[in-house]
């Protein structure tokens, strides 16, 4: 991911503060600005799962676990390479729960985001 600048907004449930992150590359490294925990996890684990985990390709229905996660709600907004991001994840089945946990470094490591309960 070469530029990049996201904007992410964690909730723990609807009850909860919502913690907000930057998220900001430029030339493939992080530039000023950001304040996500772990810039470089970020990144690492965005590479590792491509973009295809915030522009999903329709295709069959995916069969996912019937089990809930936890409320905790992430909005990722901005643009990657220039191509605007908008995408939500949650933890309402096994399909989610394993993308939050893929993208764990990216949704700030926060209590959900680690899988913790």
């Amino acid at each position: 991911m070469k530029d990049l600048e996201l904007t992410i907004k964690v909730t723990e449930d609807p009850d909860a503060p919502e913690y907000e992150f930057r998220l900001i590359v430029h030339d493939g490294r992080p530039a000023d600005g950001c304040t996500l925990p772990d810039p470089a996890g970020a990144l690492s684990a965005m590479e590792r799962f491509g973009e295809d985990i915030f522009f999903p390709k329709p295709g069959p229905p995916k069969l996912c676990t019937q089990q809930y996660g936890g409320p905790q709600v992430a909005v990722v907004t901005g643009s990657i390479n220039g191509r605007p991001v908008s995408v939500t994840f949650r933890r309402t089945d096994g399909c989610e729960i394993s993308r939050w946990r893929a993208m764990a470094p990216l949704l700030g490591g926060t209590m959900g985001s680690r899988g913790e309960t």
